[in-house]
């Protein structure tokens, strides 16, 4: 027979990640009004109350495939996955 613990008998148990937890990193506000598209790169462009670009910092783009394969007719083993990806 299974004996069950009464709510008296159980304790919490403390979350595995109130120990990684830790402040933000302090910002820094960027004081930009518009944002407009590049026609000739397609990227945007920031600008301040005056006109003038304000450089928003360098940031990489990435692409990624998956493809799944199975080698029998039923599809449940001999499966493989394959994945790749691009980053700059």
């Amino acid at each position: 027979m299974t004996v069950h613990p009464t709510a008296d008998q159980l304790r919490p148990a403390r979350p595995w990640g109130v120990g990684r937890l830790a402040p933000y990193p302090t910002t820094l506000k960027l004081p930009f009004t518009t944002v407009t598209i590049d026609p000739t790169t397609q990227t945007g462009v920031f600008r301040d109350r005056f006109g003038q670009v304000v450089e928003m910092g360098k940031h990489g783009t990435s692409s990624a495939t998956a493809t799944s394969t199975a080698t029998n007719l039923d599809s449940q083993s001999d499966q493989g996955h394959d994945q790749d990806s691009q980053q700059d």
